[in-house]
């Protein structure tokens, strides 16, 4: 299997669709892996595109370290992924957490290597709710999913498949092997990363890293998302990130890649290409 090997030695997984057209590199949401982007990637390697997506360490197929668990560590192996297959001009797009992923790694890593940016329902600016940052959510909220991490994580990915990720608490119509995937997907990352990406994820301050955004960026989000609200994410990022496009899914949930796909296939295409 195709592995690049991080700074630390970790061994980071990636798939890679396609071997003409522009670069898109797919970053994943929590506590997935490169899998949750495999609709897309063959979507966009079947219309002229060369897709990668990786797993992020500890989740997936790659190395389960018990260090580097956080958004430095992360966006370095990002790098690392896109020297080690020399890309150039690519579309970096990340869902949820991996938004904050791909905002990261511009914030240390610059644009000299990235196109356009992609933010699918994606966690920055800020999610924590902090003294600068009012609207955001209550740490309460992170609290909880980490005292479920430590309980009984099989049970909170199934509470959270069957619930909010989907929006199936809302629509009650959301495919059961969506809903497994996600499940069966979640219980292949290392508990150890599970957890202290919670923090990663939401505590990570991606302001910075949006003021140095110079490339076209679009910004996807649904406007009932209950992981990532819309007006504590996408909304606050388009107002950030000078020039983006904001596409707001009208009754969108947080997992648009599953929930939204053929909207979101053309979409992305359509912003590649254009």
């Amino acid at each position: 299997m195709p592995y690049v090997t991080a700074a630390d030695g970790a061994q980071i997984f990636y798939q890679d669709l396609g071997t003409d057209g522009s670069p898109v590199v797919l970053s994943h949401g929590w506590p997935l892996n490169s899998d949750a982007w495999e609709a897309a990637a063959l979507f966009l390697a079947e219309h002229g595109h060369r897709a990668i997506a990786h797993d992020r360490r500890g989740h997936g197929r790659s190395s389960r370290t018990w260090h580097g668990n956080e958004m430095d560590t992360y966006a370095d192996d990002l790098a690392t992924l896109l020297e080690e297959l020399d890309l150039h001009d690519v579309t970096l797009v990340g869902h949820s957490t991996g938004g904050g992923e791909i905002v990261h790694y511009v914030g240390r890593h610059g644009t000299a290597r990235v196109a356009r940016l992609v933010l699918v329902s994606a966690v920055p600016p800020l999610m924590l709710r902090t003294d600068d940052n009012p609207d955001g959510l209550p740490v309460e909220v992170f609290d909880g999913i980490r005292a479920g991490e430590r309980a009984n994580r099989s049970q909170l990915y199934r509470d959270l498949a069957d619930g909010p990720f989907f929006g199936h608490n809302r629509r009650g119509d959301v495919a059961q092997g969506f809903r497994d995937a996600f499940w069966l997907q979640s219980m292949a990352c290392g508990h150890r990363a599970a957890y202290e990406c919670i923090a990663a994820f939401s505590a990570t301050d991606f302001r910075p890293d949006l003021e140095k955004v110079d490339v076209p960026t679009l910004v996807i989000h649904g406007d009932d998302d209950q992981i990532v609200p819309f007006d504590v994410g996408g909304k606050r990022s388009a107002e950030l990130v000078e020039d983006a496009v904001l596409h707001v899914y009208e009754g969108g949930a947080h997992a648009l890649p599953d929930t939204e796909r053929d909207r979101l296939h053309a979409d992305l295409l359509a912003f590649i290409d254009a």
